[in-house]
């Protein structure tokens, strides 16, 4: 069985983080592994708390993972801090990670900055450059690249910029009511576009995780770059149309759906 390993906050009402990167990856056949960087007390109306967790006790996590199980592709997702940024790059190197997937929690989908400056800066120079693709939304390549992207023009300009210091691939997601749904894939210079349904559906509550775990899981098991991206949004169709309907505000995806 191929392993992912997914290093992310947990998430309390189970429709992000953590919890939604197991349930993806178990949706997928593969087997989940986690390191977790922060408990989060929320749910479908917003975050309410966040708890990191120490630089230490992260690596300890990832020392315990990578000297027994060691996983076959690597997503991470919310990191906080600085320090725990550090970390992970650290461990990454160390362990000779291979095909990881970066989603950058740097902006919530209602425009709320996620990481301090420094973390920010530290996630740019250290941790993208580990990548093989990073996967932000429109308000995250817009901190990435330093410009507003109000078409689909800006986003392959924008795409081409982040490629320069990411040194892998970019795939800028549309959506925000930009583009609809088709995400923009660019890869060793060359520009995909691939497009997706738009389903109306207002319960979206860890699209992003669930997205960037759908595309490690495809690596994992020897999937192009391409495909794996194309499976995985295939995946989040599914999940948003079998029209799950949980909590007050935006809910979660049915992740076993094909279940």
């Amino acid at each position: 069985m191929k392993t992912v390993l997914t290093i992310a906050g947990s998430d309390s009402s189970g429709g992000a983080g953590i919890q939604a990167d197991i349930k993806t990856i178990t949706a997928h056949g593969l087997y989940a592994m986690s390191a977790i960087t922060a408990l989060t007390a929320q749910n479908t109306t917003g975050v309410y708390g966040i708890m990191e967790v120490t630089p230490e006790f992260l690596a300890n996590q990832l020392d315990c993972i990578f000297k027994d199980i060691y996983p076959d592709a690597v997503k991470i997702g919310m990191v906080s801090s600085a320090a725990l940024i550090e970390v992970i790059v650290d461990k990454l190197k160390a362990y000779k990670a291979g095909h990881i997937v970066v989603d950058p929690v740097m902006v919530s989908t209602s425009g709320s900055r996620l990481l301090a400056e420094d973390a920010s800066e530290t996630l740019i120079k250290t941790l993208t450059p580990l990548a093989q693709v990073i996967t932000p939304n429109i308000p995250e390549t817009e901190v990435l690249c330093k410009m507003d992207i109000k078409n689909a023009g800006d986003m392959e300009q924008a795409a081409a910029k982040i490629a320069e210091f990411t040194k892998g691939a970019v795939l800028v997601k549309g959506g925000h009511d930009l583009n609809d749904a088709n995400d923009l894939l660019y890869e060793t210079g060359t520009f995909e576009w691939i497009n997706g349904e738009r389903i109306h559906n207002p319960n979206t509550h860890g699209t992003g995780c669930t997205l960037s775990s759908a595309i490690a899981c495809g690596l994992a098991k020897g999937d192009t770059l391409s495909d794996s991206v194309k499976a995985a949004k295939a995946y989040i169709s599914g999940a948003l149309r079998a029209g799950l309907d949980l909590g007050h505000g935006s809910g979660p995806l049915n992740h076993m759906f094909q279940i």
